[in-house]
């Protein structure tokens, strides 16, 4: 089964950063202060894990509802179990998407400052910028 929001997700990431999944997980990691790649990560990663579970409580209720298989006494609980699991992947994946969405659309990707010998710039640092909100008025 494709995971095709997570997938976007970490295309938006990537595209933002500039870098592979792989190397700004890498970059996250080696960070001990929280910053907004890790958070964004941390993000994706839960939107990855419930589409993995959403993908395993299907294939479970498919095997507990084929047309082959008679459904014995405890089997009930257990069809109503997935269906409840299904239920809870699919709300925890809308949700995490829906906010980490909003988050990416509202950063938006700035060019690197020209680096010289004296102007060393660390990788990722200056790669994303909040996009600017009007002031509220008070």
């Amino acid at each position: 089964m494709p995971h095709t929001t997570s997938r976007q997700i970490a295309e938006h990431i990537e595209s933002l950063y500039g870098r592979p999944h792989a190397e700004l997980v890498a970059h996250a990691d080696s960070t001990t202060h929280p910053n907004m790649l890790s958070a964004l990560l941390a993000a994706h990663a839960a939107v990855e894990f419930a589409e993995r579970d959403l993908a395993f409580q299907l294939q479970r209720l498919r095997q507990l509802i084929h047309p082959e298989r008679e459904v014995g006494r405890f089997d009930a609980g257990h069809i109503h179990d997935c269906a409840r699991r299904i239920g809870e992947a699919v709300a925890v994946r809308d949700t995490q998407a829906q906010h980490i969405t909003a988050v990416l659309q509202s950063l938006h990707r700035v060019p690197a400052p020209q680096t010289t010998p004296a102007n060393t710039v660390t990788p990722l640092a200056p790669a994303v910028a909040a996009a600017a909100t009007p002031a509220r008025a008070r």
